[in-house]
């Protein structure tokens, strides 16, 4: 057996030394200068964002003309821009001497402190038309709180000089960018950030953007695999962590590996103890709610459905893994027959994500007459789990296999009480779910569906709304469910993104409409939003997201022509 390379740690280490040198003069910089960073940054991202897309997609496998590409518009190039204008947005009312959240979007219902963060400016409510977000707060905190805790990092609650070192993610490419923004601008730390072998590519765009951070000794990029994330988790250097991974990933780091880091865990005695925040997955449901849908409403809902499945073809932390159906609704079959038209029709694709094959192998050893669906046989559908140990059940494929589970549930309120219940005690993860529920069947039983949003104990909760669009936003807060510890860590700690910087943040709930402009005029829902573009059955997805990538950037009135005239033929 070749002896394995050796280690070359020096420019790690000229990496973390040039970050502490420079550390301090990060917390000192201004309001005024941090804003003018962020705003020059913009246009390096609209100047780069088709080399960006390009080498994204080419990592994974296609070209950047093919309908795939959108997804690399919308994760890349997209997320970045749409996440700085957020940070503007908020920074700009410091400026100007406003508190950072509006009073009037702080609110109490029901006993609990809610922030209305999305739509947050006149260009949301135009191109978003119909989306909202709230955040929920920790049960005991109150209004005032909300407003005098945000945002303390230019309020007199500066954070201390510090390195953060961010594990960058392989699968999304806007991850790594937007975990430095949080840590730059949200905490006041200077980072490095340790690219993931798999989309390491994108690298020299990340250096682009960042440049002026890299130039006056604030942000640090570095390669490497798990032997340089190793060496530099346990380095004196680096004051804060933050990883994007699996569970197994984070206990690696903090309490080693095999029977010693069992045995560590169980004393309660880590390996390495210094501040980590993380976003590690787990097996994401999305709950069907019976109700009165149109032929329409299965066509366009399976599409939805799909695209939470196939969007990066299931390398993503919170693609649906496991569906949940009502048993006895006689929409279940349309829906699924909906599901397999959608999945039979999409173009080839391949899993590119490392272990993927091996995944899938897993689902279908354990279901040997599961479906297969398309031209490629990665598409799985195993539509009907009973076993409560089925794998899907526990363990995250992080590819493309969809489950079904059919529950129980006379009618609308115990539906939703067994699939909440399920969805929390049964399923691994509080990272993000996704609630489907037609608009006459929220209005008719209101208190039921109130009811299955409170008790779904999940990070992000998107009602008609895939929870990764959540991901994008920037003024929503990402991360786990609050609860997990060092010990147990599941979906994992803290919350980045959240342009407002809050506080006691409990969970998102996102909000869409059921359907898309003009149908939605005459189910309830009415918004100006046609198809979402990001949905894998999008005609235009491609060219829309390119102009409002243009569009996020450099903020042109005569780019708003373009943008509708191609998402309303998508």
């Amino acid at each position: 057996m070749p002896a394995a390379p050796v280690l070359d740690t020096v420019p790690l280490d000229r990496a973390v030394t040039d970050l502490r040198r420079h550390a301090r003069s990060w917390t000192a910089t201004p309001l005024a200068e941090r804003i003018g960073l962020l705003e020059r940054m913009l246009s390096r991202i609209g100047d780069g964002a088709p080399a960006m897309v390009a080498d994204s997609a080419r990592a994974k496998g296609y070209d950047a003309l093919s309908d795939w590409a959108t997804e690399d518009w919308v994760t890349a190039p997209w997320a970045l821009a749409q996440t700085v204008g957020a940070y503007l947005h908020v920074l700009r009312r410091l400026a100007a001497g406003h508190g950072p959240v509006p009073a009037e979007a702080v609110r109490s219902r029901d006993g609990r402190t809610l922030v209305d963060v999305f739509p947050a400016t006149p260009a949301d409510r135009l191109l978003l038309n119909g989306f909202t977000a709230e955040v929920w707060t920790l049960p005991g905190t109150t209004r005032e709180q909300v407003l005098a805790r945000a945002a303390g990092e230019y309020r007199g609650r500066p954070g201390e000089p510090a390195v953060a070192l961010v594990l960058g993610a392989g699968n999304v490419p806007a991850i790594t960018p937007l975990d430095i923004l949080h840590k730059l601008y949200a905490q006041g730390q200077v980072v490095l950030a340790k690219m993931n072998p798999v989309n390491a590519c994108l690298r020299p765009h990340f250096e682009k953007v960042f440049a002026e951070f890299v130039a006056r000794g604030w942000v640090r990029f570095v390669d490497g695999g798990a032997a340089e994330g190793a060496y530099l988790t346990a380095h004196d250097g680096v004051d804060t962590l933050h990883v994007t991974g699996s569970e197994r990933t984070h206990d690696a780091i903090v309490w080693g590996t095999g029977a010693r880091g069992a045995e560590r865990r169980r004393a309660g005695t880590p390996v390495n103890d210094k501040p980590f925040t993380s976003e590690l997955g787990g097996v994401s449901p999305c709950i069907v709610t019976p109700g009165p849908w149109s032929a329409a409403d299965f066509r366009f809902q399976a599409e939805h459905i799909v695209t939470s499945k196939l969007n990066n073809s299931g390398h993503n932390c919170v693609a649906t893994q496991i569906l949940l159906l009502p048993r006895h609704w006689d929409g279940t079959e349309r829906l699924l027959t909906e599901i397999r038209r959608v999945l039979r029709e999409l173009p080839r694709r391949d899993d590119y994500y490392p272990g993927a094959a091996d995944r899938l192998a897993s689902v279908t050893r354990a279901h040997p007459d599961a479906e297969t669906h398309g031209d490629d046989t990665c598409r799985v559908l195993v539509p009907d789990i009973t076993d409560p140990d089925d794998p899907m059940l526990t363990d995250e494929v992080f590819a493309s296999a969809l489950g079904v589970v059919r529950l129980p549930g006379d009618d609308v309120a115990g539906f939703l009480r067994a699939a909440a219940e399920f969805a929390d005690e049964r399923l691994p993860g509080t990272l993000g779910a996704t609630l489907l529920v037609h608009p006459r069947t929220e209005r008719d039983h209101r208190a039921a569906v109130d009811g299955a949003v409170a008790a779904l104990r999940y990070g992000t909760l998107g009602v008609n709304c895939w929870s990764a669009f959540s991901f994008l936003l920037g003024y929503t807060p990402w991360g786990a469910f609050p609860g997990h510890t060092r010990e147990d860590i599941g979906s994992g700690v803290g919350f980045v993104h959240n342009a407002f910087m809050l506080e006691d943040v409990e969970k998102t709930v996102l909000r869409a409409p059921f359907a898309p402009f003009p149908r939605g005029l005459f189910t309830g829902s009415a918004s100006l939003s046609p198809r979402p573009p990001y949905y894998v059955t999008n005609r235009t997805g491609r060219t829309t997201m390119a102009r409002l990538t243009a569009y996020a950037t450099a903020p042109r009135p005569t780019r708003l022509p373009g943008i509708f005239t191609s998402a309303l033929r998508g």
